[in-house]
């Protein structure tokens, strides 16, 4: 079962515990918010009209159980939250139409919150099926005891993640695509080289029904960027979400590959090194906007405006949009994830804690999405992934059962 293992309390300041509890239970909140009733799909974003997200869905399913740790939830209430979700996933249509909710045991990308039909045109998504199914094992895997519901919580997440056809999603390749649209055409891209796939392969090495092999997993890792900065070998990926996302589910200490073995590390020491490299790049400021300091940090990828605009220096600043931003290589255009600190914490207590400090301290409601330092404007909607790694990562600092 793939689940995040126990992490020890960590002995924070009472104020920087409160702190923390704040703003995790602010993020839990948007699965009360912006999730459907009948259906049990989680919006993709706070925006009206939102379609669900599968992978918003899956760190809902994830998060219950650090609510009910916390006392926000009794557990009938969100057992039941979760059986709603579990029982539309499974009775749902699958199939290699257009208007289908999945296919081969994998779902498309963004479905419809009230029916489930495809949304968008979206990709059958391998990945965001992954977080989904993440999702739907730590429920189960939390939900253990002999009632009913409970029961049957574990015995509809047992079958969806045994109906996935991982093997299928090879596509006679050696790594698994990106994903499938219908009638019947794959992706062209597939996930080769390190991403937040280590779960995928992950999932689809584990599963007792149709597997991939362990050499798939190989022609996957053997891909990876090792970069060497300051003496030390770093596997690299700008984006922040990137080095997070498998950690919500999966305690990576200890565990190494054969590329971690030969370096000594392992994931998890890895994405602290991530951290420490965002927080140098952002006191760095190479590119001088106003704001940036090494308690200002945070380069992902998130909803943000695009187009030009003036900066206070005078200087004109192109902002990209929806974009992975990165660090230290990578996109930056002043726009900072207001979220990484938070989510940062089982990886840099310490030094994410000052950062939160900071960051209310200087940037009202900036939680709301993600903070523009350089020009003091924001964007004005919350994002399901987002909230959930939040609540989720933030939440093991705490201690979360097994």
């Amino acid at each position: 079962m793939i689940v995040q293992q126990n992490l020890a309390m960590l002995h924070f300041p009472p104020e920087n515990i409160t702190l923390a509890d704040r703003l995790q239970r602010a993020a839990f909140e948007y699965f009360l918010d912006y999730t459907d009733a009948r259906t049990g799909l989680v919006a993709d974003t706070s925006r009206a009209g939102s379609p669900s997200s599968i992978a918003a869905t899956g760190f809902g399913l994830s998060c219950y159980p650090v609510a009910l740790e916390r006392g926000w939830m009794r557990r009938g209430d969100a057992g039941h939250r979760v059986l709603t979700t579990l029982r539309f996933l499974d009775g749902s249509r699958q199939g290699s139409d257009r208007l289908a909710t999945g296919y081969r045991g994998f779902y498309f990308h963004f479905l419809d919150m009230r029916t489930g039909e495809r949304a968008w045109n979206s990709e059958l998504s391998t990945i965001d099926t992954a977080l989904l199914l993440a999702g739907a094992l730590t429920a189960a895997a939390y939900f253990s005891g002999p009632d009913p519901n409970e029961t049957e919580i574990r015995s509809l997440a047992a079958r969806l993640y045994e109906r996935a056809d991982w093997a299928w999603a090879l596509n006679r390749g050696d790594t698994l695509t990106m994903g499938w649209r219908p009638p019947g055409r794959f992706l062209k891209h597939r996930w080769r080289g390190y991403s937040e796939a280590l779960l995928l392969y992950v999932l689809a090495l584990g599963s007792t029904s149709l597997p991939i092999a362990p050499e798939n997993y190989g022609a996957y890792s053997v891909a990876h960027e090792w970069l060497t900065i300051g003496g030390m070998s770093h596997l690299h990926a700008g984006a922040l979400f990137i080095h997070l996302f498998p950690h919500a589910w999966i305690d990576f200490r200890g565990i190494g590959d054969t590329g971690m073995r030969a370096v000594s590390s392992d994931y998890f020491a890895n994405s602290c090194r991530a951290i420490a490299l965002q927080r140098a790049h952002a006191e760095a400021n190479p590119h001088g906007f106003s704001g940036y300091c090494r308690n200002l940090w945070g380069f992902s990828a998130c909803h943000a405006p695009k187009g030009w605009m003036r900066l206070r220096d005078g200087r004109r600043q192109r902002l990209l949009g929806y974009a992975a931003r990165g660090a230290p290589f990578g996109a930056d255009d002043g726009t900072l994830v207001a979220w990484a600190p938070l989510a940062g914490l089982p990886f840099a207590p310490d030094d994410c804690l000052d950062s939160l400090s900071h960051l209310l301290a200087h940037f009202r409601h900036c939680f709301a999405t993600a903070a523009f330092p350089a020009a003091s404007i924001r964007a004005c909607r919350a994002q399901g992934a987002r909230a959930g790694s939040t609540t989720g990562l933030s939440g093991l600092t705490r201690g979360c059962p097994s």
